[in-house]
C-alpha cells in the first residue's frame, strides 16, 4: 500500500511531457541537425555555416573573456537607457493620447506611420546631435523603443472600463491621482505588452548603431569578427545575446504577472 502511493506521489510530481513540448523539441533537434548536415556538406563558403562544435567551442571561449562582459555592460547599459528614456516618454505620451480624443485624431495617424520606419535612417541626425559616442546609440535606442510603447499605451488607455473613470471623477481625483490610481493598474498589460516591444526593437536599433560607429559593445564586436571572418565567434555573440534576449523578456513577462498574483 505504501509503495502504491510512493508511485502516485512520483506520478504528480513528475508530469508527463506534452504534445506541445514534444513538438518544440523536435523543431530544435530539426534545426540543429540540418545545421550540422549544412555545415559539413560543403555546399557554402569556408566556414559560412561552421560546424555545431565550433560554434560550442567559441560560445566558451567568448564566456571566459572580460573583453566580451565590458562590452556587454556598454550594450546593456545604453538599452537601459534607452529604455527608460523612450519608455517613459512613450508611457507620458500614450496617456496623453489615450486620454485625449482630439490629440488621438491629431497625431496617433502620425505615430502609426512612423513606427514601421527602420529608425536606422535617423542615426546620421543622431550623430549630428548627440555624437559618435554613447549618446547617438541611446538616442536610436529611444527612439525605436518609443512607438510601440506608446501605441501599445494609447490602445490599453482607450479599453479602460469607464465604470473605474467615473468613480475617479466621482471622488474628484486630480489628474496624477487619476493616473496613478486608475489609469496605471488598469493598463498593466499593455505597458508590459509595449515594455516587451519596446525592448526587442530597441535593442535592434542599439546594436544597429554600434555596428555603424562604435569602438566598443556588443555589435562593435559582432562587426568586428565579420570583418575578420571569424564566424564561429560571431555566431558565438549572436547566440548568447539571443538567449540574453529572451531571458530579460521572459523576466519583463514574469514581473507583470507576478503583479497581477499579488493584486489579486
Amino acid at each position: 500500500m505504501a509503495e502504491t502511493v510512493r508511485v502516485k506521489k512520483a506520478a504528480v510530481a513528475a508530469p508527463a511531457i506534452g504534445p506541445v513540448t514534444l513538438l518544440r523539441i523536435a523543431i530544435v533537434v530539426t534545426l540543429l541537425a540540418g545545421w550540422e548536415l549544412l555545415a559539413a556538406s560543403g555546399w557554402l563558403y569556408r566556414d559560412v555555416v561552421p560546424s555545431l562544435v565550433a560554434i560550442g567551442s567559441a560560445v566558451a571561449d567568448l564566456l571566459m573573456h572580460g573583453e566580451y562582459y565590458f562590452n556587454l555592460g556598454v550594450t546593456a547599459g545604453e538599452i537601459g537607457v534607452a529604455l527608460l528614456i523612450g519608455g517613459t516618454a512613450g508611457v507620458l505620451v500614450g496617456l496623453a493620447l489615450g486620454a485625449n480624443r482630439f490629440l488621438s485624431k491629431a497625431f496617433e495617424s502620425y505615430l502609426y506611420y512612423l513606427g514601421p520606419t527602420p529608425k536606422i535612417i535617423f542615426f546620421p541626425i543622431m550623430i549630428m546631435w548627440f555624437g559618435v559616442g554613447p549618446g547617438s546609440k541611446v538616442a536610436m535606442g529611444a527612439v525605436s523603443c518609443f512607438f510601440p510603447i506608446v501605441l501599445s499605451v494609447a490602445a490599453g488607455m482607450r479599453q479602460i472600463d469607464k465604470v473605474l473613470i467615473r468613480v475617479g471623477n466621482s471622488f474628484r481625483a486630480n489628474t496624477w491621482q487619476m493616473v496613478q490610481k486608475i489609469y496605471l493598474p488598469a493598463m498593466r498589460h499593455p505597458i508590459i505588452n509595449g515594455i516587451r516591444l519596446g525592448l526587442g526593437v530597441g535593442l535592434i536599433g542599439t546594436l544597429l548603431a554600434e555596428t555603424k560607429l562604435s569602438n566598443k559593445g556588443i555589435g562593435f564586436l559582432i562587426i568586428q569578427a565579420y570583418s575578420l571572418f571569424d564566424m564561429p565567434r560571431m555566431y558565438a555573440m549572436l547566440i548568447v545575446l539571443f538567449v540574453l534576449a529572451i531571458g530579460v523578456n521572459a523576466l519583463v513577462g514574469r514581473l507583470g504577472g507576478l503583479d497581477s498574483i499579488k493584486r489579486a
